[in-house]
């Protein structure tokens, strides 16, 4: 599996697998510096994932601020990192990629959706998220993308789930891949590890979990 992050002005997922990015290749530097994808790409494989002969694979993008502001200022060719997934899909022989997107609505967002084999949308259950969620949605099936599924993050103790999920489902015709609760737990993680490892009993990774399996039966 690889993780791509293509959110290159607000990088985020360094943090989760404690990558450290000085002196290493990011996304930028093949996008705006014609370095070689694959140089890009990092191995950062949990332990007991490795003893299970799995791989986790990441595409960071550039923590720099200066970096950033570059790209913000100069842009990029979207089609370079459509082609970027696909090399590395088949040098790596992946069994799936999941690429990290920008939150909103843009051509870089849009054209990473149209070559999914599988959109994941998370939201909250607030009004805000309900609303821009059935604006995505309305853009996704345009693009034509095979499949949708929603996660539902942050779920309130006092919520049942099982309402949330009826709700979500009535209100857009999709499929909800899974719906996690807000946890105090994952907040003293504050970020700083995989919460499925930490707690893999947890009902926020048995959530996971099963979100997990839907995406390889895909």
């Amino acid at each position: 599996m690889a993780v791509v992050d293509t959110d290159l002005a607000s990088p985020g997922v360094h943090v989760l697998f404690g990558f450290i990015a000085a002196g290493r290749y990011t996304l930028n530097d093949h996008l705006q510096g014609g370095i070689p994808i694959e140089q890009c790409c990092h191995d950062v494989s949990p332990s007991f994932l490795k003893h299970q002969g799995g791989h986790v694979f990441l595409v960071p993008a550039s923590m720099e601020s200066d970096r950033i502001a570059r790209l913000l200022r100069e842009g990029y060719a979207v089609e370079k990192l459509n082609d970027a997934l696909f090399v590395l899909g088949r040098l790596l022989k992946l069994d799936i990629i999941i690429v990290d997107t920008h939150p909103g609505i843009n051509e870089e967002t849009l054209l990473s959706a149209a070559i999914s084999d599988c959109l994941v949308m998370v939201m909250r259950p607030d009004s805000q998220d309900y609303l821009g969620t059935a604006v995505a949605i309305e853009v996704a099936h345009q693009l034509d993308v095979p499949r949708i599924l929603l996660v539902v993050n942050k779920v309130p103790e006092g919520l049942d789930p099982d309402k949330v999920r009826e709700r979500v489902m009535a209100s857009y015709g999709v499929p909800v891949g899974a719906i996690l609760p807000l946890s105090e737990d994952l907040l003293l993680i504050a970020s700083g590890g995989l919460a499925l490892s930490q707690f893999p009993g947890h009902p926020w990774s048995m959530g996971v979990d099963h979100l997990a399996d839907q995406l390889l039966e895909s």
